[in-house]
């Protein structure tokens, strides 16, 4: 789902990172107004999960593969803006530190996943979670999917980057439904996981117990640590469409599970420091 570097026009990815600035310094603003001291370790353990499930691909056919996003997981367990800013700090440390995702294409990733992702992941939720819970998180996931994916598409077909022969729209977008598909059932069950942990956690604003925060910490370095060893080779759909690969930093398991774990610090670190100077800024105001 991440944009690499050299394939949006500067008449594309220009105007997409400036605009990604006010963007996200208005959902910060939102997110400084809701944070509070005890959400500081949430923030922190969610985003490292999400970091960690990201490197984990599956297969969704002919030759691609698929991860999951995580917009609408983090939306429905910390709130929209939140959600934002913590997506936006996995954005910028996969981008500088890993490679993935372009610096000049960050503006139009941050959008795509951090705010209109994360955006549409939450409408669903919102506006169906109290008639159809289980549906509403489903679609909030998969909307969230469809709504980065589609706008990707939509920026490298105006920069003029065209689908493969072998790749024909339809079945592009036939891809990212299956994709948005798995992404709804992954955040049902993780959704799901969270509230037999602690449903609090979900219903409420309030902060969930340790407990439930060292279960999926526990599971995010499960997924860094083993997951990789089960994780497909095959490009994502965006890859394909741009014929590119990722770097790797080593072929070894050892190397490959000491980065992602290195990344999950990065952005633990990185969500709670953010969100103890967001606490700390509404004590003062």
């Amino acid at each position: 789902m991440h944009i690499p570097d050299g394939f949006l026009s500067p008449s594309v990815w220009a105007p997409l990172d400036i605009a990604a600035l006010p963007g996200v310094a208005w959902v910060a603003r939102r997110a400084r107004l809701e944070t509070e001291d005890r959400s500081i370790p949430l923030m922190g353990v969610m985003g490292a999960f999400v970091f960690a499930a990201q490197m984990i691909n599956f297969p969704v056919g002919l030759g691609t593969s698929g991860h999951l996003v995580g917009g609408a997981l983090l939306s429905i367990a910390l709130g929209p803006a939140a959600a934002s800013v913590v997506m936006t700090a996995i954005l910028v440390v996969q981008a500088f530190v890993f490679q993935d995702g372009g610096i000049m294409a960050l503006g139009a990733n941050v959008f795509n996943m951090a705010i209109a992702g994360v955006l549409a992941g939450y409408i669903p939720y919102r506006f169906l979670n109290a008639r159809w819970r289980t549906g509403a998180i489903f679609f909030a996931g998969m909307l969230s999917v469809l709504t980065s994916a589609l706008l990707a598409l939509s920026e490298l077909w105006v920069s003029g980057v065209r689908l493969p022969n072998d790749l024909p729209l339809w079945l592009t977008l036939g891809l990212f439904v299956l994709n948005g598909l798995l992404e709804g059932a992954i955040t049902v069950a993780a959704v799901g996981a969270i509230g037999r942990l602690n449903p609090t956690w979900i219903q409420q604003p309030e902060p969930s117990n340790a407990r439930a925060k060292a279960v999926f910490a526990s599971a995010a370095l499960l997924l860094v640590v083993f997951g990789i060893l089960l994780a497909s080779e095959a490009p994502d759909a965006i890859q394909r469409l741009t014929n590119i690969s990722l770097p790797e930093v080593s072929s070894a398991w050892l190397h490959k599970a000491g980065a992602g774990l290195g990344g999950m610090a990065l952005i633990f670190v990185a969500c709670a420091l953010t969100s103890r100077f967001f606490a700390r800024r509404q004590r003062s105001a």
